[in-house]
């Protein structure tokens, strides 16, 4: 390939010469012309410009529209429209910049959906080409046969696209080893402002012989020209420090030869749309060995660092004492902290070596226990050889910024001088007088990240609600850049520029560097049509109408069903979404299961918490709250509850669905389907006993389509068999007189469907030598958690049922009797929503008492106390899927252990999402093709590859249909496991 070339597609028209047109947020006209020409989606309504209209920033500028694009053709016909039109354009990735990239008054042309896989590999020359919208995570493991790997390491790569990362020139935890994104990126084919297909890559010295179209051409050599011509006013005002990434890179620019690709990189979608990115890769290096340095003060940490890096690390990476206190806040994280952190500790240093010797990874660590003892600190390093280990120790360093925004009320971390470069002999001091200047304006600020760089993420708290906020935060800007100039440091080191940081290159970099900006800019995008606003000729960053929370910005009032007083009300609650975009993963854990189906920014997390605070302020309209476009965006949600566990800001949207349904419902009643699966635990007694006639659904053709037809449930799905032997206690209590006594709460699934768990749990328990007992209301109807009624949001009639259980079971909770469950989605609602409809002590007692059988086995065992004769069964292994509450609640390794207690049965569990089913959302025909999808990523597939003679094990009744109906492979509960292995059975 030559060094500059025209990509394959032919080159567009160039632009026309008229000036921006006005063009309205939700032009029709604009709208209706897109929707013609290209294939993609269109996304000009209300709800989707305001989820489009926030990145992870403070920022928050509504879009005129968002183009999802399928193809690179799609892209072409968009811009031209564009600048048809005159209207500006956004590239979107992930939506994850903290700085304001992405958003702006454009059109948003978002590549994460479709145009984000692998297009070549080259494992000889280390290469690959990629489209933008790949995500870090993605390629890595894409790249994982081949033995190589893309080093910049940065925290949210399990959602950061490729396109996104060359855009702010990302850096990570490794860039010490590996450098930044402009010294990993090979070459760009990019589409100009004027429609132009451009190849940028490497260019030799003499500029005579060269290939490419007269655009081409005449870009490289006016670069070439500026370059020669600010030489010495670039070696005299840029920083010559690793972490320099604020403006454009023309500090690349040489005369002896340069990558013109090097240029794009960090120009945050300002010169052009990335068509096509050409990746250096590297080496998995095969070993690696982590030590976590302890610290009794801050300031100690900081002052070893220079000395640690002299050691050749891969890494050294700060963790501060706030951010190890809110991470052990945190249930996900909480295990792990107890694990590597001795003491109480000011700072925490990670320390990696990697390389090819694992014995030389571990000199390395034993040179740094040593080097820490020659410093005052002897021993002061937990040693971490352990793969698992470390990559649960750099998990929670990877989610800093989100475990720090986990901060509850309105103030918050706010990143605006968190990317500051400064040398390493300058470390201790700049942090120091920087925390001085935090409490002149009444603040302080949290500290972690890249220490060993320079780099170090710092967030003054403050309310951003406020005009005092915003002028504490220019104030403390100012003056942290001037001390930066001071120390010959950069303003900008990682994570871009944007609206935060654009307009403080002139006095970093003086009025004729800012110049050579705008000439750089004008060249590549003469109309200014690229992401206007970013690098030059930017707003101020204390525009408040620029804002999230604007000037009369309000949550209007809200009556709310169930308590929301530990995020300071519904608005605290909804508010706590920052847009980091941890929900849009692909990776290992549950959320966001809808998400990964769709790909759709309204089916994630983040997309419904910004369409909830954008409704209850008031800005998507009077009736946003209660309309149909509300409801559509909630409808995907499948009450996993994987984001109240893996979102390290804690959103909690399965109790925001249930909170809008209360009110969407009383306003637009119930839909027949709706009212069935409510209210299905007060009839099922009914039901069960005209279970014959119930079952003929499935044996005879045509109801099944009549049933969707009717009632809205797939034909394409089999229903949960009534049973007309129910569950009957046999008796108050059952068991050894003088056993342990618990109480076994039977649902109405496993009462009236899956029999054979009630009954499995009574011979086990029994077995065990525990009393059980089986507490029953004074009125003959079983008792009922309210699952049902909650998915509908009918939380008055949840509370009736909730009230009737606290009722019943008060005298044996106040024995301190363990309450026992089988169904994890009925059993965690005496854990969860209990204490949000019952707030006080009463319901906390209930959530400390109620455990699933597994965890009540589980810790009896550990304890030494379960006494549990069993067998070998015919398995050998038992494959296990969780069920999503079971892993939102940390149950798994309870279910794990009590599996293992079956002699000779291996336990494997399935890497999964949720199941697809979530109670009666994959029986609906409306949501059958989502369903599956969630079932297919990785449940099923799994399902299918098992031996025949394992054993399926799911102790979701949903989960367990899921499986039956998509594998045709049968499932059961961990206690119909128990029960086979009964020794005496």
């Amino acid at each position: 390939m030559s060094a500059i070339q025209p990509a394959a597609k032919p080159v567009s028209k160039p632009a026309s010469s008229s000036r921006k047109a006005r063009i309205a947020p939700g032009d029709s006209g604009l709208a209706a012309r897109l929707r013609r020409e290209i294939e993609g989606d269109v996304l000009f309504d209300g709800f989707s410009r305001g989820r489009y209209s926030t990145d992870a920033s403070i920022y928050q500028i509504e879009p005129l529209g968002v183009v999802v694009p399928r193809s690179e053709a799609d892209v072409l016909r968009a811009l031209d429209i564009a600048r048809d039109e005159g209207v500006p354009v956004l590239p979107r990735g992930g939506g994850t910049s903290q700085c304001g990239q992405t958003v702006n008054e454009a059109l948003v042309i978002d590549h994460s959906r479709f145009l984000n896989d692998v297009i070549s590999v080259d494992p000889e020359a280390r290469t690959a080409w990629v489209h933008p919208g790949i995500t870090l995570d993605k390629l890595n493991r894409q790249l994982k046969g081949t033995g190589l790997f893309f080093p910049v390491d940065i925290s949210t790569g399990s959602r950061a696209t490729i396109g996104g990362m060359a855009g702010n020139n990302s850096c990570g935890s490794r860039s010490l080893r590996y450098g930044n994104m402009v010294h990993n990126v090979r070459a760009i084919e990019a589409i100009l402002a004027d429609g132009t297909e451009a190849f940028f890559g490497p260019v030799p010295g003499n500029l005579d012989g060269l290939e490419g179209n007269p655009r081409d051409l005449e870009i490289v050599q006016k670069m070439r020209a500026l370059g020669l011509r600010e030489a010495d006013e670039i070696r005299a005002r840029i920083p010559d420090i690793l972490r320099k990434i604020g403006g454009y890179n023309i500090e690349t620019i040489k005369p002896e030869g340069h990558n013109m690709s090097h240029l794009l990189v960090g120009s945050e979608g300002t010169l052009g749309w990335f068509q096509r990115i050409q990746l250096d890769l590297q080496p998995i290096p095969p070993h690696k060995a982590l030590g976590v340095c302890h610290f009794p003060t801050f300031r100690k940490a900081m002052e070893a660092t220079q000395h640690i890096v002299k050691l050749g690390p891969t890494a050294v990476e700060l963790v501060d004492r706030t951010m190890i206190d809110l991470a052990r806040d945190i249930p996900a994280f909480r295990e792990t902290v107890d694990k590597f952190v001795v003491g109480e500790p000011e700072a925490l240093l990670l320390v990696e070596f990697a390389g090819e010797d694992r014995d030389e990874q571990l000199r390395g660590l034993a040179s740094l226990v040593e080097l820490m003892g020659d410093l005052g600190f002897p021993g002061a390093v937990v040693e971490a050889a352990d793969p698992k280990f470390q990559s649960e120790i750099w998990e929670i360093r990877k989610q800093g910024l989100n475990i720090m925004m986990s901060m509850k009320g309105d103030g918050k971390p706010v990143s605006f001088i968190e990317d500051c470069a400064v040398p390493l002999e300058d470390l201790a001091d700049y942090t120091e007088r920087l925390t001085d200047i935090f409490s002149k304006y009444g603040t302080k600020g949290t500290w972690y990240a890249h220490a060993s760089v320079g780099t170090l993420h710092v967030r003054p708290i403050l309310n951003m609600k406020t005009e005092e906020g915003a002028k504490n935060m220019r104030a403390i800007a100012e003056e942290a850049f001037a001390m930066v100039r001071e120390y010959k440091g950069c303003h900008s080191g990682e994570h871009g520029d944007g609206i935060v940081r654009s307009e403080f290159h002139e006095p970093m970099y003086g009025s004729r560097i800012v110049r050579a900006f705008e000439e750089v800019k004008d060249e590549f995008d003469p109309e200014g049509m690229m992401n206007p606003g970013k690098i030059v000729r930017a707003p101020k960053m204390d525009d408040r109408s620029l804002f999230r929370f604007k000037p009369g910005y309000a949550i209007q009032p809200l009556t709310t069903a169930l308590d929301w007083s530990e995020w300071g009300g519904i608005s605290g609650a909804v508010e706590m979404c920052n847009n980091n975009g941890a929900c849009r993963k692909a990776d290992a854990g549950v959320m966001c299961p809808s998400y990964r189906a769709t790909g759709e920014e309204k089916d994630v997390t983040r997309g419904r918490a910004n369409s909830l605070r954008l409704a209850l302020s008031g800005q998507l309209g009077p009736d946003a709250l209660l309309s149909d476009d509300m409801y559509q965006t909630m409808d995907l949600c499948v009450g996993c509850k994987g984001c109240k566990r893996e979102c390290p800001t804690g959103v909690d949207m399965a109790k925001m669905k249930i909170e809008f349904l209360h009110h969407y419902r009383k306003k637009h009643g119930l839909r027949l389907k709706d009212r069935l699966v409510a209210f299905l635990p007060r009839y099922a007694g009914i039901a069960s006993k005209l279970a014959p006639l119930l079952n003929l659904r499935d044996r005879i053709p045509g109801l099944p389509f009549l049933t969707e037809k009717l009632l809205g449930l797939s034909a394409k799905r089999s229903l949960p068999q009534w049973r007309r032997d129910a569950f009957r206690a046999p008796g108050l209590s059952t068991g050894p007189a003088d056993g342990t006594a618990v109480v076994l709460f039977v649902d109405s699934f496993n009462r009236y469907f899956d029999v054979e768990n009630a009954r499995a749990a009574v011979a086990v328990l029994t077995a065990a030598g525990y009393r059980v007992h089986f507490a029953t209301p004074p009125e003959d109807r079983p008792l009922c958690c309210g699952r049902t009624f909650l998915a509908a949001g009918l939380v008055d009639e949840a509370k009736a049922e909730s009230r009737r259980m606290l009722d019943t079971l008060k005298p044996y909770i106040e024995a301190g009797v363990p309450v026992l469950g089988l169904e994890p989605s009925c059993l965690f609602t005496l854990r969860d929503e209990f204490r949000s409809m019952h707030p006080g002590a009463e319901s906390d007692a209930l959530a400390e008492r109620a455990m699933l059988l597994e965890e009540f086995l589980a810790a009896e065992a550990k304890a030494g106390r379960l006494k549990l004769d069993l067998k070998p069964i015919a398995a050998s292994k038992a494959l296990l899927h969780g069920h999503c509450h079971q892993k939102a609640f940390a149950a798994m390794p309870a279910v794990q252990q009590v599996l293992k207690l079956v002699p000779g049965l291996a336990v494997e569990t399935i890497e999964s999402s949720c199941c697809g089913m979530a109670g009666a959302f994959g029986y609906e025909a409306e949501h059958y093709e989502v369903s599956m999808k969630m079932a297919e990523a990785s449940l099923l597939p799994a399902i299918r590859k098992a031996e025949a003679n394992a054993i399926l094990v799911a102790d979701g009744t949903s989960c367990r249909h899921q499986i039956h109906d998509g594998a045709a492979r049968e499932a059961v509960h961990v206690v119909r496991v128990l029960e086979m292995a009964l020794a005496k059975a």
